[in-house]
């Protein structure tokens, strides 16, 4: 059971209502997770940044390695909605994501998603040393930024215990402990 009820449009503010509508606007859904941030426009805008730095990165690693990058900060914060809504990105995409075959930029941006999921503070420092090579100091400061928002999402929706948007229980069959 969430902690936090979702937002109704039916039943929201002005602000709520601006909010939801410019959310619809840019993304075309309104998730549980962002249904609960709507209680906060201002939070809603926040976590929405999350959208900006990926776009930054799209053209500097490619979409496929963002999705790879996020599910793996996912799985090892062990958080189901977020790998729910990256293994559903990756089969999107085309791919199966318990039969991924990774090439070198790919392995190392998982490496460096699980590192940053389980403990930042503790990256090896040849995980960090794959990455740095391949990337130039901004990519480096949107990759770190984009993962901490990854885990600033998975740290909402676990605490708040946001409830599981439906589409994505299809996603998880080869996830445990749900």
């Amino acid at each position: 059971m969430a902690r936090i009820s979702q937002v109704d449009y039916a039943n929201a503010n002005s602000e709520q209502r601006a909010a939801h509508d410019e959310e619809m606007r840019l993304r075309g859904r309104m998730t549980n997770m962002k249904r609960t941030l709507l209680h906060s426009p201002a939070a809603l805008r926040v976590y929405g940044e999350w959208f900006t730095l990926r776009d930054q990165l799209l053209p500097v690693v490619g979409e496929r390695a963002i999705w790879l990058f996020a599910e793996a900060i996912c799985a090892a914060s062990d958080s189901k909605i977020g790998m729910g809504f990256m293994r559903r990105a990756i089969v999107m995409a085309g791919d199966d994501p318990d039969n991924l075959e990774l090439n070198a930029e790919e392995l190392a941006l998982v490496a460096f998603g699980r590192s940053l999921g389980r403990d930042p503070k503790a990256v090896p420092d040849a995980i960090w040393a794959a990455v740095a090579a391949r990337h130039d100091d901004k990519t480096l400061v949107d990759l770190v930024a984009f993962a901490g928002l990854m885990v600033a999402t998975n740290l909402f929706t676990d605490a708040v215990q946001t409830a599981m948007d439906a589409e994505l229980l299809p996603f998880l069959g080869g996830v445990t402990g749900l």
